[in-house]
């Protein structure tokens, strides 16, 4: 049984929030060599709004997927109270809804306050909130007083001293649980030096401002965690204490030198850097990393070995298999994929055979699929099964479809005079799976399904007749308006209904 204990920020080491190196495999990888915490990558309130949280029974995770079946956030139980999922926001009731779809699989919540990158800024996240204080403490607030979890933001420094600690101090009332301070300038400037000039963002050459992170971390008694140290302070183990030291702080959070070799947060010290990517690489695999992330990410711990033969054939490579020959993984890249492919198996034999059971005996099914190939363009099984039900008299044909979670698939019950049909294959559409069931119907009571070899098509013979119709009714400057019953025989209908998973 897993016990949630509250995220302390104290006393701790934590891999930064990093676009593009913040996925899975880099979070669990830092947790292995000693991280106390691990941040995911910046993610964009609206997009997660978009996304649908779903259980992936073969990789043991939990997935937050987009519409267009993108992986957007994966998680797993492993880091379950140690992750924080950090998000960008400008909203505080689009961030609180964010924050209840994650809370429960993770152990924390970030607002990013310190990305300088124009995407972000330019939709008044990141940076842009610093000159906002009213919104950072409207979007916090709700934030802690709308989750279980803690609730954390990360800023860059103002060009005032004074008004950075004036503004964590605000930030503080809020009740957040800790604040990480990125010790280089944020572009924010006050509306007059905002008419005269345009300030550059201090990149991570500029020398980090140990000093303010240390005034802030003596204003205010809520755990700080120093961020930027990796140019100037961290290049070993040791130094992070050091890096500590210099600013007060109560933690300290790491990003770059973490993304050059996460094993950084080793007590014993470096692992040597081939070791290091193998076991990235494992992780990737395990959990079916997006092979271009991957690529990235290795990419980034290669750095000036890039021009090595070894990491040209990386930068060639177009597939996490890939990936694995280039680094003599082939044989590891087999044998785990294997072991999916025949969990995968399993379980749809097993979310089959249940299906099987809990099936209504009384339906009608078959094993078909809707192949839009076989039929006239606009002409489907759907239409003609509604022209037949209409002809018959009895109600329009009610359709019932349902969403697989193992796979994401459909499938759709149709019932017609009380009694329902259905094909036994899943479809990738709820609209195929409607189809399908159709034809399962029409079949079964040997009625005609509008396919290009039952020879001459009365659907479509009655559309041109309509047409005809429409054509003589323009010439003699008849209205155009087409009644409302007429095209009732020939647009499909569709069903509004949500579709629920099974």
């Amino acid at each position: 049984m897993t016990v949630n204990t509250p995220l302390c920020f104290r006393g701790k080491k934590i891999l930064a929030p990093m676009v593009r190196v913040g996925t899975l495999p880099m979070r669990l990888l830092a947790l292995d060599y000693g991280a106390d915490i691990v941040y995911c990558e910046e993610l964009i309130d609206i997009k997660m709004l978009q996304c649908k949280r779903v259980i992936n029974e073969v990789l043991e995770t939990v997935d937050f997927v987009a519409p267009n079946e993108r992986v957007v956030f994966r998680t797993c139980e492993r880091e379950k109270q140690r992750v924080v999922f950090q998000m960008g926001s400008a909203d505080a009731e689009r961030a609180l809804a964010v924050a209840k779809l994650v809370e429960s699989d993770v152990a924390g919540i970030d607002i990013n306050m310190g990305c300088p990158k124009e995407y972000s800024t330019k939709a008044s996240m990141g940076a842009a909130l610093l000159s906002d204080p009213d919104k950072i403490e409207s979007i916090l607030t709700t934030l802690v007083k709308g989750i279980c979890k803690p609730v954390t933001c990360k800023i860059r420094i103002l060009p005032s001293v004074q008004d950075t600690v004036n503004l964590v101090k605000r930030i503080e009332k809020t009740g957040i649980a800790a604040i990480a301070v990125h010790g280089r300038k944020s572009l924010v400037l006050s509306f007059f030096v905002c008419l005269l000039e345009r300030k550059k963002e201090e990149r991570p050459q500029h020398p980090v401002h140990c000093d303010v992170i240390k005034a802030i971390s003596e204003a205010v008694s809520i755990p700080v965690i120093a961020n930027g140290g990796s140019h100037d302070f961290i290049k070993e183990y040791a130094d992070i204490e050091t890096f500590q030291k210099a600013t007060a702080a109560s933690s300290v959070m790491i990003a770059r030198a973490a993304m050059w070799n996460p094993s950084i947060f080793r007590k014993e010290g470096f692992w040597p850097l081939k070791d290091v990517m193998q076991d990235y690489i494992k992780y990737a695999v395990r959990y079916d990393n997006h092979y271009t992330n991957t690529k990235y990410c290795l990419c980034q711990m290669l750095r000036e070995q890039l021009e090595t033969t070894q990491g040209k054939k990386l930068h060639a490579a177009q597939s996490t298999q890939e990936i694995c020959e280039v680094f003599e993984m082939g044989d590891f890249y087999e044998e785990t994929t294997t072991i999916f492919a025949a969990k995968k198996t399993s379980l749809e034999t097993k979310t089959q055979d249940e299906d099987d059971q809990m099936e209504d005996p009384d339906v009608i099914k078959m094993a078909v699929r809707f192949d839009k190939r076989e039929y006239p363009p606009q002409i489907t099984p759907k239409m003609y099964l509604l022209e037949w039900c209409r002809k018959e008299k009895h109600p329009q044909p009610v359709y019932e479809t349902v969403q697989r979670p193992l796979d994401r698939l459909f499938c759709s019950v149709v019932t017609v005079a009380e009694q329902k049909y259905r094909s036994t294959l899943w479809d990738k559409s709820k609209k195929l799976a409607e189809q399908a069931a159709a034809i399962v119907c029409l079949r079964t009571l040997g009625v005609p399904e509008g396919k290009l070899c039952e020879g001459e098509n009365h659907l479509i013979n009655k559309r041109k007749r309509q047409d005809q119709e429409r054509l003589i009714n323009r010439d003699h400057g008849e209205d155009l308006a087409e009644p409302s019953h007429k095209k009732a025989n020939f647009i499909e209908e569709t069903s509004d209904m949500n579709v629920p998973k099974m």
